[in-house]
């Protein structure tokens, strides 16, 4: 994923779109080539258009309803968080939200992600993508956005970086790059807060964090940007630099939308584009300069004391924030050895999937000051030999043990 200034919480269970870059430079405004008024997309509709509005080729309702654009770009729907109408009215240039009836509360994920993308993702990829692609293979990545915001709704506009260490076209990547243009209403990143950086001649508030399938580093705008040609790399070596991902890593898709928890209708992208070119090994841009010092190796520590007897265990578990800033929220993620199932809990909500376990906080412990602490503890069953986990992240971030 957020809000009323806590963790925003993000899914993303939708199918996430694919942004497919073409390799080849692509500049300005879509100019979509005769695109027929209903593509036969599930859920595509003839839009009605006033006298005067902007040209608009297709409307799309359905949850999951995409079509192309310009033969080369992706535009969805993404209804993924709501079972409340959303319907988007496809241009040439672009799209706008046309009806958005879903509601969620600020402190949890938003409705849906209408977007627009180039790349792969859950096997939908745009015409003539040239991605996945290595990062250490990308000469440039540059993208130019357009965006139209309006009053009275809780939104983001979110411009999306997919990355995962395989060229996978499908699934969950596991780094995502959220590029805050602007925010309106008690929302915020993933994680929390840990540094600034000035990126395109820009000053960016830096967030860390994981929403439980994949982590998530956001840049929030110091102010509202509602038009801008930039280098997608540029951010691209910011997170390679805090040791997010490394140059195998590939990028699989580029994405610009919003992201509403309330409202919405009247938010547009008027103009996208973007190109990824390879050609080899480019070095980090000098523009991505850090204002403040990276996250320190190990910004937080765990301490695991269990007591374990045939058939069963406890396990209290101590979390210290060694950070230089307060946790506004925390995700613990570790792995359990086999043969040991969590059973109950308290003060955290722990559950287990396989091996892996994932301990939220609850309200009235979400926050954690520069050296203080947050604890839990669970009861669960056990085979065979009792062995604690050592693999412990806070945050998408690795936690010294001890």
């Amino acid at each position: 994923m957020k809000r009323s200034h806590r963790v925003h919480l993000r899914w993303r269970n939708r199918p996430m779109v694919a942004l497919a870059v073409s390799g080849l430079l692509v500049t300005g405004s879509f100019v979509a080539a005769g695109i027929p008024t209903n593509l036969g997309t599930p859920g595509a509709q003839a839009a009605t258009r006033p006298v005067g509005a902007t040209a608009v080729d297709t409307r799309i309702c359905e949850q999951y309803g995409s079509t192309t654009i310009q033969g080369r770009y992706v535009v969805q729907n993404n209804r993924w968080g709501s079972t409340a109408e959303q319907c988007i009215d496809v241009s040439d240039t672009g799209f706008t939200i046309a009806t958005q009836q879903g509601s969620a509360p600020t402190n949890g994920a938003p409705v849906s992600y209408p977007s627009v993308f180039v790349g792969c993702h859950y096997t939908n990829c745009s015409p003539g993508t040239n991605l996945p692609i290595q990062v250490d293979r990308i000469s440039s990545a540059t993208s130019n956005i357009d965006y139209r915001y309006v009053s009275g709704a809780t939104y983001n506009a979110s411009y999306d970086i997919w990355l995962d260490p395989t060229p996978r076209t499908d699934g969950v990547n596991q780094m995502e790059i959220m590029i805050w243009f602007t925010r309106q209403g008690p929302i915020q990143p993933i994680g929390s807060p840990v540094g600034t950086t000035t990126i395109g001649g820009r000053s960016w508030e830096v967030w860390r964090g994981s929403n439980g399938s994949n982590n998530v580093v956001s840049y929030l705008a110091s102010t509202t940007i509602s038009s801008w040609s930039f280098s997608v790399l540029d951010f691209v070596h910011d997170v390679r630099a805090r040791g997010a991902i490394t140059n195998s890593w590939y990028l699989t898709s580029i994405q610009a939308g919003f992201e509403p928890w309330q409202g919405g209708a009247g938010l547009g992208v008027d103009s996208f584009s973007a190109a990824v070119n390879g050609g080899g090994n480019p070095s980090p841009s000098p523009t991505a300069t850090p204002t403040t010092p990276p996250p320190n190796p190990d910004p937080c520590r765990v301490t695991y004391t269990p007591n374990s007897w045939p058939g069963g265990f406890t396990a209290n578990v101590t979390v210290t924030n060694t950070s230089p800033r307060s946790l506004n929220g925390w995700t613990l993620t570790y792995s359990l050895p086999a043969g040991q199932q969590v059973t109950t809990a308290w003060n955290a909500t722990v559950t287990q999937n396989g091996s892996g376990v994932t301990a939220r906080n609850l309200g009235w412990n979400a926050v954690v000051a520069p050296g203080a602490t947050a604890s839990f503890g669970y009861q669960g069953t056990l085979t065979g030999d009792y062995r604690s986990p050592t693999d412990f992240s806070l945050n998408g971030v690795t936690c010294a043990l001890g």
